[in-house]
């Protein structure tokens, strides 16, 4: 971590500076002159201990299937480089992400899927406390959602990934990404519950089509897919497309894009 230049800040300010330096890395950082090493000590391990608990109990795939010692390697490193945008704890999760994705290089014994992994766990949380709701109108009905023009809903987030990160476990780490992409969904419903769900490429794309889409029915979208695909009975597609948008939209994934 760079410690920046204390030199014109009164006393006091440049203690606290000393202070922070040591707890986030008393390796490389001096313990404070006015302050007891054992007690220091105990700060020490008292704020790594919180950030480390907090992060593993945010990912706990991850910290599951990373051995001890690579473990707190790669939470020490973020504890001590990392800086932080927000003093918030429920934006730690996205902090320690951004810290793999941006900062971090990978390491020899890292698995493959660490990223994508990191990402899939730190979705549910991210969703769980997003700060949107879905307004009653934009719920398409039953009877007349193919000729809405359908949106995705903001509660609702489609991912794609190279590995199949939601069979990931201690018993399952796979060495290469899968042969196909892994297309999910992940939803939050009225009760604040985080759902996913596993969808095929089919899917994927008539969702994606509905994310670029702003005047086109569900019914046109399906009848593009089903050009697309070049099927020989297009008839087939479009009501299976149908089916897939009808559960999506007992989901509340797919509302309404003009009510």
């Amino acid at each position: 971590m760079t410690i920046y230049s204390t030199v014109d800040y009164p006393d006091f300010i440049r203690q606290q500076y000393v202070f922070a330096a040591h707890i986030r890395n008393p390796e490389s950082n001096p313990c404070p002159e006015a302050v007891e090493e054992r007690r220091m000590k105990i700060y020490c391990e008292l704020f790594y201990n919180n950030v480390e608990s907090f992060i593993a109990n945010s990912f706990p795939i991850l910290r599951q299937i990373i051995p001890d010692k690579q473990w707190h390697a790669m939470i020490r490193d973020y504890f001590a480089n990392h800086l932080s945008h927000t003093p918030l704890f429920p934006e730690m999760p996205r902090e320690f992400l951004k810290y793999l994705e941006h900062e971090r290089a990978m390491q020899p014994d890292d698995p493959p899927f660490i990223l994508e992994l990191a990402h899939y766990e730190w979705v549910e949380l991210a969703l769980s406390i997003l700060d949107e709701q879905i307004e009653e109108e934009t719920i398409i009905s039953e009877s007349d959602f193919l000729d809405a023009i359908p949106m995705i809903s903001p509660l609702a987030w489609p991912l794609n990934y190279r590995f199949p990160v939601h069979k990931i476990s201690s018993n399952f780490q796979p060495c290469v990404p899968g042969a196909m992409p892994t297309h999910l969904i992940v939803y939050r419903d009225a009760d604040f519950g985080v759902h996913f769900m596993e969808i095929n490429s089919v899917t994927a794309r008539l969702l994606q089509l509905i994310s670029i889409n702003d005047h086109k029915s569900a019914r046109i979208l399906l009848q593009q897919i089903a050009v697309e695909l070049d099927h020989a009975q297009p008839d087939i597609v479009i009501r299976g497309g149908m089916e897939v948008l009808e559960d999506l939209r007992k989901r509340h994934v797919v509302l309404d894009a003009y009510s």
